[in-house]
């Protein structure tokens, strides 16, 4: 299905961001792990991730920083010699209601939610064009759709993803390029499990599918995306969130 493909993953080291690069690797694309902290637990999800037989490139960086993003593009294309799949993932929350919510935060989380994607997307972006092909998908957030208290932030930044994919979307549709967004819901990742079992009970019971999603069923939305089989999609937002957010 993607047999052959060059996947970056920022974020791919870990959470949802792991389970797409496995996911990905499964199908047959070589996968280049984008992680900004954690050498150690980077490392132990090589093996993971290579379990499934293709070439597996682990590439440190701050994406909220342009050149960190630059160099990075450069590591994986010395590495891979081309990128066919780029998936914006990796993000920062920073959660405080609107009257505690500090400029630093605001921006710390504006930085790599939004930004980062932004500049990975420059960097990628005229390489792919020239190859008249690629996939270009942003992990956003049912938040960025609907809100969330105390996530001001987060939430701006996650909308602002959407709006990124639509614009780019119409702008690539003719150059062999889709873009797409992947809105999560409540998955149950690290952050998910530290929340009080009484709000997350809460959550589930909000839920119409009565339960949190997992990992997987984002990632294999993802390589859906990725693939040829979606080659008439672009500009959309897909929902994983068991119809939370309609």
């Amino acid at each position: 299905m993607i047999a052959g493909k060059v996947a970056l993953v920022t974020g791919g080291c870990r959470g949802i961001g792991l389970a797409i690069s496995e996911a990905l690797a499964a199908a047959g694309a070589d996968i280049a792990a984008g992680y900004f902290t954690g050498r150690a637990g980077a490392e132990e999800a090589l093996p993971v991730i290579q379990r499934h037989g293709t070439r597996v490139s682990l590439h440190q960086g701050n994406i909220g920083v342009p050149e960190d993003c630059h160099r990075v593009y450069e590591e994986v294309m010395a590495e891979h010699g081309r990128i066919d799949i780029l998936v914006n993932n990796a993000g920062i929350n920073v959660d405080k209601t609107m009257r505690k919510l500090t400029i630093d935060d605001w921006h710390k989380v504006l930085r790599v939610n939004l930004s980062g994607a932004f500049y990975m997307t420059k960097c990628v972006l005229e390489h792919m064009m020239e190859r008249g092909n690629g996939r270009i998908i942003n992990i956003s957030s049912i938040v960025g759709e609907r809100g969330n208290v105390g996530q001001a932030n987060y939430a701006a930044a996650k909308s602002g993803l959407i709006g990124l994919t639509k614009t780019l979307a119409l702008e690539t549709a003719r150059r062999g390029i889709t873009v797409n967004a992947v809105a999560p819901g409540f998955i149950l990742t690290d952050m998910v499990r530290s929340v009080p079992e009484n709000v997350l009970q809460g959550i589930i019971e909000d839920v119409p599918m009565r339960r949190l999603g997992e990992p997987d069923e984002v990632a294999r939305t993802v390589v859906f995306l990725a693939s040829e089989g979606s080659s008439y999609i672009t500009g959309q937002v897909i929902g994983v969130n068991g119809g939370l957010y309609m």
